[in-house]
């Protein structure tokens, strides 16, 4: 038994007192309001109608259990209408995204916001956080990242290729020389490290897939790539960076590139949202505008 629909059926039998009615209005058999009543009155335990061959009677129950039943639709029907306006106005609420620390990071939000100047009652939560963040315990819908990228349980824009640098400013290369070689590097030279928030240490750096690169002197510790891009200008130390996360830098000459001939793992510039069944069409809709932007900015 559906029991909305059995409610359905009692309120209006409860208008017409006529079961044969009641099906006629509903555009069903009259015997499938007779069993549906007698199953809602074995559900209550109560009878709601007294009936003989020619007329039924709301029985003292049924009179009392009405108005509780004509509320109970009526909440129904309140709650439903509040999601079909949340569908007719789809660019209604909030969308969460979050990014790293990267160049052009600003130009691209002042281009997002500008696109949905359209959309007043659209809400845009942006953080910036070079953890992949959790898209269920911190309720994410969009992310970008520059990494590996993921093969499950997202959807997955590819934006640019990012290749990995080892960077240092003029004034550190003036001071102790440029590396003659990565052992050299690894062995003689000072290096930030980026803390990783998960394990609480410092991420493992690598030359590729499968060889792993350890400076023996990590004089500067940051849970923030701008702060180790801060080590660097301020030539404290070599750290490994990605191209985009660096670029106008390097553009500038306040960072050279240490050892480019150098062969580093490349990077997928990446946005992503989590896989859903149901996805709001503001979220896609903010993904969308937001892959245009991103593509255009980075593959000039």
């Amino acid at each position: 038994m559906n029991k909305l629909d059995a409610l359905r059926y009692f309120c209006l039998a409860s208008e017409t007192l006529s079961f044969r009615e009641t099906a006629n209005r509903l555009a069903i058999s009259p015997s499938v309001v007779t069993r549906v009543i007698a199953e809602l009155e074995d559900e209550l335990g109560e009878p709601l109608f007294k009936r003989n061959t020619r007329t039924i009677r709301l029985t003292s129950f049924g009179e009392h259990f009405l108005p509780n039943a004509k509320q109970y639709l009526a909440d129904g029907e309140r709650l439903f209408a509040l999601g079909k306006q949340k569908h007719d106005d789809d660019m209604t609420g909030i969308v969460r995204i979050t990014v790293p620390d990267f160049d052009k990071k600003d130009e691209v939000l002042a281009q997002l916001l500008d696109k949905l100047k359209a959309y007043p009652k659209l809400i845009i939560d942006w953080r910036v956080n070079m953890n992949k963040l959790d898209s269920v315990a911190h309720r994410i819908d969009i992310g970008l990242r520059v990494g590996r990228e993921p093969k499950d349980n997202f959807i997955v824009r590819h934006i640019a290729d990012s290749r990995a640098i080892f960077v240092a400013s003029p004034k550190l290369i003036e001071r102790l020389g440029m590396p003659k070689d990565i052992d050299d590097m690894a062995c003689n030279f000072p290096f930030t490290g980026l803390i990783n928030a998960q394990t609480g240490r410092i991420w493992e750096l690598r030359l590729d897939k499968e060889t792993l690169f350890t400076p023996r002197h990590v004089v500067f510790i940051s849970d923030d790539i701008s702060g180790e891009m801060q080590a660097v200008l301020a030539g404290q130390a070599i750290s490994q960076l990605s191209t985009l996360s660096c670029a106008s830098y390097l553009k500038t000459g306040e960072m050279v590139v240490v050892l480019p001939e150098l062969e580093l793992e490349t990077w997928s510039f990446y946005l992503y949202r989590p896989y859903q069944t149901i996805t709001p069409k503001r979220v896609l809709r903010v993904f969308d505008i937001l892959t245009d932007i991103l593509r255009k900015k980075f593959n000039q």
